[in-house]
């Protein structure tokens, strides 16, 4: 069986990759960064022009859609660019591989709740605050018409090539006895990248449709810090609080986007509510 992964020059889309490979031929897009995986074909592709002919060459039964710009910042800025890239291009994606019959998986975002309240579920109705979460409900809404497998996540981290995420921030900076300011009154539910690849190839060998939330328990990011010094022994003292009004962001952010994974947990069989278990996946990648 052959699955295309798209982005796998981001976290989440490499140890997506690592993951399907174990038992599947996989071809992996990257757009502006090229990466190298063992036993994965990886090949240039900007999926804003055209990605029906990537579909075509390789007539993938799987595709798993994970590309995607996912600066919240930046989208505020330009806004067309996040256009195109978010929504637009994976609805001619998947289109292309509903054409071929290939089965289809969205990564999403807790960015489409506003959250005002925490905890949501598959259930609750989206309402995005930033047109970056706009543009990857729009996403959602073209999988949704296409019978796609819908998987939200949220502040993912990890170690991997793409942007840099918090999670490996915190331990860079622990290592060397460094500050970290860490924010208290904004909340969400981290997810570790490798997870993520895991529950991809569980989703995909049960040929799971719908909407699913495979993310960690509900944290601030101070929390999780904190979590992350204790787990690798490093100085907790060293983490400072501030709040969320203290950061310039360009959009604004949710307050409580965290995410109810009871369904993903069920379904999947993973510990997704035992962050012990997620960082001591992370120790190991990190090689600690």
């Amino acid at each position: 069986m052959i699955v295309l992964v798209t982005g796998v020059s981001s976290s989440p889309g490499f140890k997506t990759a690592l993951e399907m490979r174990k038992e599947f031929t996989v071809i992996g897009t990257y757009n502006d960064h090229p990466v190298s995986i063992e036993g994965v074909e990886v090949v240039k592709a900007d999926l804003t022009k055209e990605p029906g002919g990537l579909v075509d060459n390789y007539r993938p039964d799987v595709i798993i859609h994970i590309a995607g710009i996912g600066n919240v910042d930046l989208c505020e800025e330009d806004p067309g660019l996040c256009y195109r890239v978010n929504t637009v291009a994976t609805r001619e994606l998947l289109r292309a591989g509903y054409r071929v019959g290939a089965a289809l998986y969205y990564l999403s975002t807790d960015y489409v709740f506003d959250g005002n309240r925490g905890l949501y579920t598959e259930d609750d109705i989206p309402r995005p605050i930033n047109y970056y979460g706009m543009t990857k409900l729009m996403g959602e809404e073209a999988a949704r018409a296409l019978g796609a497998g819908i998987v939200r996540v949220a502040w993912i981290y990890g170690v991997g090539p793409g942007r840099v995420n918090f999670g490996k921030t915190v331990v860079d900076k622990l290592s060397r006895g460094e500050v970290v300011t860490a924010i208290v009154d904004q909340y969400s539910s981290p997810t570790l990248n490798t997870i993520i690849g895991m529950a991809f190839l569980r989703l995909v060998k049960s040929r799971f449709t719908g909407v699913i939330h495979v993310v960690g328990p509900r944290m601030s990011r101070y929390e999780f810090a904190r979590a992350i010094a204790r787990y690798f022994g490093f100085n907790e003292d060293l983490i400072k609080p501030i709040k969320l009004s203290d950061v310039n962001y360009r959009a604004p952010r949710p307050r409580d986007s965290s995410l109810s994974n009871v369904k993903a947990v069920e379904l999947l069989g993973l510990p997704l509510n035992d962050i012990n278990y997620a960082l001591e996946l992370f120790k190991r990648d990190l090689g600690r």
